[in-house]
């Protein structure tokens, strides 16, 4: 191969390179056609599950406290732990909001 068409091929390919990677950032950063409200649900992506240390900081956040345990069973997380009044209460806790969807008193050793 001539040094003349190696030194073509070779500035082909590092330009074919650079355009599919400007190409891809660009995809990549370009806003979404969505409201920036719609949730990933909404919009047909998986929803993201929360962290244990996430859902923690959001239980203290609501008023939550001596958080004990917090397991993902079932699709959801289940947490015991104290609630405003000092009561023992297990929660079940929404994965992907961190919301409580119900909450139930437990006995102290439950």
């Amino acid at each position: 191969m001539h040094t003349t068409t190696r030194r073509s091929l070779v500035a082909g390919l590092i330009a074919a390179s650079a355009l599919s990677l400007g190409l891809a950032q660009a995809q990549s950063s370009a806003p979404a056609a969505t409201s920036p409200t719609a949730s990933p649900a909404a919009i047909g992506a998986p929803a993201q599950k929360l962290s244990i240390r996430e859902i923690a900081e959001r239980l203290e956040t609501a008023g939550y406290r001596d958080i004990l345990e917090i397991d993902y069973e079932h699709g959801g997380y289940e947490a015991k732990a104290l609630d405003a009044q000092g009561q023992p209460v297990k929660l079940y806790v929404n994965a992907q909001t961190g919301a409580v969807e119900r909450t139930r008193t437990r006995k102290h050793h439950d």
